[in-house]
Order: C-alpha cells, then structure tokens, then sequence
C-alpha cells in the first residue's frame, strides 16, 4: 500500500501547507495585475476534511490503478484530480496544464489554431458564446446560444472541456463535424467545418454614411485600444476632421483583458468633465481577499469631441464587452442598444503553479460605475433590437419597415427625371438587408445627432 501511504501524505501537506503557498503565487500580468497574499485564516467549518475523506481519496487512487481496463500513470491520475477539483468551482475556473496554458497565452496575442468558436459549459454540453468573425463557424452560420452536443460523432457529454475544445482544434484544412441543439429547431444541426488558422484582427472600422463611423471590437487583446484609437482618428482624417457620430459595436465579443476594457472607455470619457459621479470609476471588482480588489478611474479625454455614439452587443458579448457597455451607459456617454448581453462578470486570475502548469480561477466580480453586478444579469439595451432578417424584394414592395414609402414606389406614379431611390436610400436598403441591428442603430444615431444640434460644434474638436 505504498501508493496509498504516499498519496495521504500528499494530501495531509497539500491541507496543511495551502497558506504557505499562497504566498508564493503570482499572477499572470497578461490576465490580471494584483497579486494574491495569504488568505485569511477560515474558522472550522462543518465539512472540514477529515481522515474519513482523505481515505476515500487515496482509495478512489488505488482502486483505479488496480481494476480499471486500462493503466493509468500516477501523473495522469494527479492531473486529473486538479482538473476535476477546479472545474467544480464554475463554470471559468480551469487548471491550465501545459498545452493549455501555451493555448491561452497564443489566444491573448491573436492567433490560434480552430475553427473559431468560444465556448462555456452548460449544462454537461458547450454553450457556444460566440462564433468568432470570419472564422469557419461564423461563415457556416453558427450562433451564440447554440450547444454543441457531439463532436465527430461523439457526445460532449462524455469530455471534459478541454478534451472537447482539442477536438475542435487541428491542422488547418482538416475537418470538424459539430452537432449542435438551436432554440426553435426540432432536430440536431450538423456543420461540417474546415479548420484553418484563425488571425484575430480585434479592429475594423468603416464609414456608415458621409458623416458617421463604424468601430468593431471582436476581442479585448493587448494592442486593441491603440488599434481602435487610431482606426478613429483615421476615419475623422477621412471626413474633414470629425465625425458626427459613432457605432461601437461588441456583438459577439467574447472579452479579453480587463485593462484593454479600461483603455476603451478611456478614449470615450472626457475625464475633466465627468464632475466625481460614480467617483469616476470605470469599472470595480470586489472578492473574498482584499488583494482582489480593484478598480478603474477614468483618466482621458473624448476623442470623439462628445459626438453621440451607440453601442452594439447581444447575447454573445461578454466580459470586458460588457465592462464597455456598462461604463457608457452609466455615464449616458453612449445609447446601448440591442439584445441583452451574455451575463459573465467573473473576473479570472492566472495563476502560475509552475513554468508550465498554472490555474485560472475567479476570484472576483465586476461592478458598473454605478454598482450594478454583471454576472447573471448582463447589460439590458436602452433600445432593444431583435436580430431580424429582411428579404430582399425584387419590386421593393415591402420596405415600409426599412423607410418611408416614397413616390416611385407607388402603383402608376408619375414618371419624374429618376424613378430611382437616392443613393443614401440605396445603402440603407441594403445595409438593412444584410445586418438589421445595425441598421437601426445607424437609424437612432442620425435621430440623436439631428435632436442635438449644439454637437456639431464639439464633434469638430481636435
């Protein structure tokens, strides 16, 4: 029984020495910058463990060894038992062994191998949270609030998540089946997906109209603040030196870094202006230790000039997206409009457990400016758009919920110099047709711009 022996005396240490080695943790600064000290000292509890406990442990140990159909390493078994006790905490808390930890670190710099899909588990099965842009799952039209119910043919069911999530990675050009459950089908989807090398460019940016600009934020990566930034002054460059207005959309943003969610509202937040409401905080978080608790104040000035803006998400934003959205729409900085976000405000922590191995556990909540707890709950739009479709009508018949019913498209009109629609006419309907939300939130920024004539003085502002 010296396996047995061994494994007591591993878990008698592991019990007894936890403070101790708390001390030596740090976390990692691409995540998060605190630093956990000693946890404070927990009084007896009722389920405190007890020689009972630690026997059924390294007896579960042994029997393994002895009975199962197959061997299994002494290392294998540990690593398994690390897993199992943190992804019992929730649902974003993992141990992180070393291709993991390397997946992690390659994902913050943005690119990694897959097929583009970011998930949380639900339910024994994945939540899809969002296809990523321009990823194989987006283009083959899979939807946050999908599940995934089997990969290759096999139940989700019966892996862990990061057995499941390695199933979806591969070498680019092979081939992933999903199967996947959608609110409002009977039977089970199936996409058959190619995987290619998925590039997270966290920045795009167009003009709407000759005075309003677009900004898409698909992650909070190191450099996306810098990137959106200067994707702004490019586009004030290309209308004279302003903009009228601005739609920030974090659809389907699945997070990031805490400190880029911080940075972004920063650009927006004319920090000399704000007059001490909410004390000037960006964003808080409140935990167990004192050590995990932070907060955000802003420190910038607007670089839209106080040009109105709108915020896109839906249910597949979350995290540092709805640190985003929150901010604004405490401060009234920006109209938030869509559906109501994803709900995670849990702030994870890496933490090393040695140069390979590390753990990511929550260790805190996120707060609004105003107090308001993300987790649950969400960011709830003050405008809400369902993501509707509109088909395209070759007589263009149909388009009374797109615009005005105008003369041309009246049964015998009278024939005029042109019987066609405007060239601004023209890119509504089609901007309609192939993303509604947006639409209508192009729609709400011109409302917000012409009942606010005195910004067109501000939007003008170097």
């Amino acid at each position: 029984m010296n396996l047995r022996t061994s494994f007591t005396t591993f878990m008698t240490i592991a019990l007894m020495s936890a403070a101790s080695l708390s001390m030596a943790i740090q976390p990692n600064p691409l995540i998060k910058k605190d630093t956990l000290a000693t946890p404070p000292k927990v009084s007896e509890e009722k389920n405190a463990v007890n020689d009972d406990d630690i026997n059924r442990f390294t007896n579960t140990i042994v029997l393994i060894k002895d009975f199962y159909v197959q061997p299994v390493g002494d290392k294998n078994l540990l690593d398994d038992a690390i897993r199992g006790m943190v992804s019992g905490l929730d649902p974003h808390s993992e141990y992180l062994d070393q291709d993991t930890y390397k997946t992690l670190l390659m994902t913050t710099s943005g690119e990694f191998g897959g097929v583009g899909i970011e998930v949380t588990p639900e339910f024994g099965i994945l939540k899809i949270v969002t296809p990523m842009d321009d990823t194989p799952a987006a283009k083959a039209g899979i939807k946050p609030g999908d599940y995934i119910v089997a990969i290759d043919g096999k139940l989700v069911s019966e892996m862990t998540l990061q057995n499941a999530v390695d199933k979806m990675r591969g070498k680019e050009g092979s081939n992933v089946i999903l199967t996947i459950l959608r609110k409002g089908e009977k039977l089970p989807l199936t996409f058959k997906l190619t995987r290619q090398i998925i590039h997270l460019a966290s920045v795009k940016s167009k003009m709407l109209d000759s005075n309003f600009g677009y900004i898409r934020i698909t992650q909070f990566q190191e450099p996306t603040a810098k990137l959106m930034h200067d994707a702004i002054l490019a586009l004030k460059n290309q209308n004279n030196g302003h903009l009228d207005g601005l739609i920030l959309d974090l659809r389907n943003n699945p997070g990031g870094l805490l400190e880029t969610a911080v940075q972004v509202v920063n650009n927006f937040l004319d920090s000399k202006n704000l007059r001490n409401r909410f004390k000037d905080l960006i964003v808080y978080t409140e935990g167990r230790l004192p050590e995990t608790h932070y907060n955000a104040k802003a420190s910038g000035s607007d670089i839209l000039g106080g040009a109105p803006m709108v915020v896109l998400i839906n249910g597949g934003s979350a995290s540092a997206s709805e640190i985003v959205a929150g901010a604004l729409q405490d401060y009234r900085r920006a109209l938030i409009v869509g559906a109501t976000s994803f709900g995670k405000g849990s702030v994870q922590t890496v933490i090393p457990l040695d140069k390979t191995h590390a753990l990511k556990l929550t260790t805190a909540l996120y707060h609004t400016p105003s107090g308001r707890v993300i987790q649950n709950v969400g960011i709830v739009p003050d405008v809400q758009i369902e993501d509707l479709q509109v088909v395209k009508n070759k007589d263009e018949q149909d388009l009374a919920m797109i615009e005005p019913i105008k003369e041309y498209q009246l049964k015998n009109h009278l024939q005029g110099s042109t019987t066609t629609t405007s060239k601004v006419d023209r890119n509504d309907i089609v901007l309609a047709q192939t993303d509604f939300q947006l639409f209508q939130a192009l729609k709400i920024l011109r409302t917000i711009y012409m009942l606010e004539p005195t910004l067109t003085k501000t939007t003008k502002a170097p």
